[in-house]
């Protein structure tokens, strides 16, 4: 997919693989939301908060 380039591995040298860190961490994430969210009340969260959403800022005048 990608091909490393000399600016990239020294990069990747001076700061780490920040990609690599990043992916893992959305990683995670996505691992901890699917634990505390199940899949069947995704849809509803959505549908409710579309529903309920933000109003105007002219609605609290």
């Amino acid at each position: 997919m990608f091909h490393e380039t000399p600016i990239f591995s020294r990069l990747v040298a001076e700061r780490g693989d920040v990609p690599a860190q990043v992916r893992g961490e959305a990683e995670r994430i996505r691992r901890d939301l699917a634990r505390v969210l199940p899949q069947a009340s995704a849809p509803q969260m959505s549908a409710t908060r579309t529903a309920s959403g933000p109003t105007s800022p002219s609605a609290f005048r």
